[in-house]
């Protein structure tokens, strides 16, 4: 018989399988020799002193550990459907294709994974950038290189679980079914991201690796097909457009072809970085906190005057990294590996940004806020990949930095005055901002922390709008725009389930 237990441990009791199993045995009656449980939820609360909540299932598995999907048939001789980009969204959408009996073919601008990897290894190294290859462009997207956190409010939208079910399989580690904040990790994306390529293929999809797609085969305002950098013509069924938020080409085609977009708001600011231990002595409230303990994180909002300012994509044990897609531009973002075991914890912390805000680019229409964020990445611009960067308390005193904290970014900071290089909404609302945040995590303006710039890649700042019934685009039919660069989703599990909806619902059309 299924039983549900609610546990409230230490991380002392969590860490120690033997006492932890001992305490399930009291608890449900059941002795430790017939005993079969499995965590169905998790959840740290380090408000007071930390400590675990648990949710366990006695005697049978719940549903959500069933990590088995549907299964994957062989779509070689299927109808065919055109998957722009191998990013989270475009990733999942071939998977449900083919779950569907739909055979995809992904075209990716930029390198496979392995290829990818060294690509990257050249940014950080102060060599030229590849500008399809990239921290932004590749498989995997922008998400296989940061975090890969999994944190999601978007149930309404989609089956979380369905993803994390898929990523499991694919080999991410099984905590994630059940952890509140799941992430995996850069190490572990990598390796599942392959392993997603091999069973497409080895399902009869398709990958088509360093091409651009630069035009859409359009006949009586229906797509049907795509032309790339290499001058090919492909023709399917239809077309997902799964690009990511930083293909600024797409969103010129549109704007070139007169199809319609229109500009959408997003966030701009800085990446903070300080010691990952004055960051667990923070939300840990002590010195000596356990050692069991994960590096602590943390989420913050605040207001300045009708905007929001907010931590986004926070790092823990992480590192800040590069991630212009073009020379003489500047912008940085996050990323940790599985076990967030480095010296340092890094978040974006950033300020709304309007339409009204672009005034200056209104010529542009719907590229308005995309011409703002362009002139912003090139204002940061110091040298190559050498950062501008400040001191925390520095900037709130309006004082340059004689010297900066250390820091993990490796290609080097420079000492700038960063309220020169932000716009001047942007320096007001971080300020307020950072002062609200340390009343609410009291030491978290210090001396020990740099602000380093640009945050500027939080979200597209163009939406390529699409029907709310067929899910395609409002004047293009059989195109389906969908995750970050459609302006759909806003991380890894909303991208996916996003590309997951619409591999649905193309099922449904093309199967009937």
């Amino acid at each position: 018989m299924q039983k549900s237990l609610h546990l409230t441990i230490s991380p002392e009791i969590y860490a120690n399988k033997t006492e932890l199993e001992k305490l399930i045995s009291k608890q449900s009656g059941i002795s430790i020799d017939a005993l079969s449980y499995t965590i169905n939820k998790e959840s740290l609360d380090a408000r007071k002193s930390p400590i675990y909540h648990l949710e366990i299932i006695v005697d049978s598995a719940p549903l959500s550990q069933n990590i088995e999907p549907e299964s994957f048939l062989d779509v070689s001789n299927s109808k065919e459907v055109i998957v722009i980009g191998a990013g989270p969204c475009g990733m999942m959408a071939a998977l449900k294709l083919i779950q569907k009996g739909l055979r995809p073919i992904v075209i990716e601008r930029g390198s496979m994974v392995e290829k990818r990897k060294k690509d990257i290894a050249k940014i950080v190294r102060n060599e030229p950038i590849d500008e399809d290859s990239n921290f932004c462009f590749g498989e995997g997207g922008a998400g296989t290189f940061s975090d890969g956190k999994l944190y999601t409010r978007s149930n309404k939208k989609g089956n979380v679980e369905e993803v994390l079910r898929l990523l499991v399989h694919f080999g991410a580690k099984k905590e994630i079914l059940y952890q509140s904040h799941p992430h995996i990790g850069t190490d572990d994306l990598s390796r599942i991201v392959k392993n997603i390529r091999e069973q497409i293929i080895k399902s009869g999809g398709e990958y088509i690796f360093d091409t651009k797609v630069i035009n859409f085969i359009v006949k009586d305002n229906n797509v049907i097909g795509v032309i790339t950098s290499k001058g090919e013509e492909i023709l399917a069924n239809k077309v997902i457009l799964a690009t990511g938020h930083s293909a600024k080409d797409i969103y010129q085609l549109f704007y070139d072809n007169n199809w319609q977009i229109e500009a959408k708001p997003f966030a701009m600011g800085v990446r903070v970085e300080h010691p990952q231990e004055l960051i667990n002595e923070i939300q840990y409230h002590a010195k000596d906190y356990s050692p069991l303990l994960p590096s602590a994180e943390y989420s913050l909002t605040a207001k300045y005057n009708d905007r929001g300012v907010f931590s986004f994509c926070m790092c823990p044990g992480g590192v800040v990294v590069p991630t212009p897609d073009k020379e003489n531009i500047m912008v940085v973002n996050g990323m940790s590996n599985s076990l967030r075991s480095g010296k340092f914890a890094n978040s974006a912390i950033v300020v709304s940004v309007k339409e009204e805000d672009a005034k200056e680019f209104a010529q542009y229409g719907a590229l308005s806020l995309l011409k703002f964020q362009q002139k912003w990445e090139e204002k940061m611009y110091f040298d190559k990949r050498i950062c501008p960067a400040e001191r925390l308390d520095d900037f709130l005193k309006n004082k340059i930095s004689s010297k900066l904290a250390n820091s993990s970014y490796k290609p080097g900071l420079v000492s700038m005055d960063m309220k020169e290089r932000l716009p001047k909404f942007v320096v007001e609302g971080l300020k307020i901002g950072f002062e609200n945040f340390n009343r609410k995590m009291k030491g978290f303006i210090t001396r020990e922390a740099n602000i380093i710039g640009l945050e500027s890649r939080t979200s597209s700042p163009v939406r390529i709008p699409r029907d709310r019934e067929t899910l395609q685009h409002t004047q293009l039919k059989n195109l389906y725009p969908c995750g970050e660069g459609a302006g759909y989703a806003g991380g890894i599990t909303s991208s996916a389930i996003d590309g997951i909806n619409i591999a649905k619902k193309i099922a449904e059309e093309l199967n009937t």
